[in-house]
């Protein structure tokens, strides 16, 4: 068994060694080691809340991305030198005056506890400094759960 073994990774190996490195990455990716010079510009894309969950649970859950922007905990001027770009996102509810903070990345924001009828959340990137470079609003409606039923 260990002669299979050592014969494989013999193989392997050799495999491995014989290939380029630049074949592996691509010239135009990204890499958190080098930083990109004239970054091109962020972009978030934010969808419908899940549809599943809003009806059965009354629980907005609304997917988004970014392109050109990384969402990270890091704040303050040091911050906004990172490359690529991060940052992270602001959301706010229904106009209201007050907002958080989202920096952990997660791909989704949750919201529950949401009452019945039309909401609006903007979601906008911001960065480390908290100057926002762009948003996106949505809009959808909680609807009403019978509680009485699972």
């Amino acid at each position: 068994m260990t002669m299979i073994a050592r014969a494989l990774a013999t193989a392997v190996l050799l495999l491995a060694a014989g290939t380029p490195i630049h074949a592996q990455t691509p010239h135009h990716a990204a890499t958190p080691f080098l930083p990109i010079q004239n970054e091109p510009a962020p972009k978030l894309f934010v969808d419908q809340p899940l549809p599943g969950p809003l009806a059965k649970r009354a629980v907005a859950i609304i997917p988004y991305r970014t392109e050109n922007f990384r969402i990270l905990p890091i704040f303050g001027a040091s911050a906004s030198e990172v490359s690529p770009r991060a940052g992270h996102l602001h959301v706010s509810i229904d106009d209201l005056p007050w907002r958080w903070a989202d920096a952990g990345g997660t791909g989704a924001i949750v919201l529950t506890g949401l009452p019945t009828g039309e909401h609006k959340v903007l979601i906008e990137i911001a960065t480390p400094e908290h100057e926002v470079l762009g948003g996106e609003v949505v809009k959808f409606t909680v609807p009403a759960i019978d509680s009485a039923h699972p």
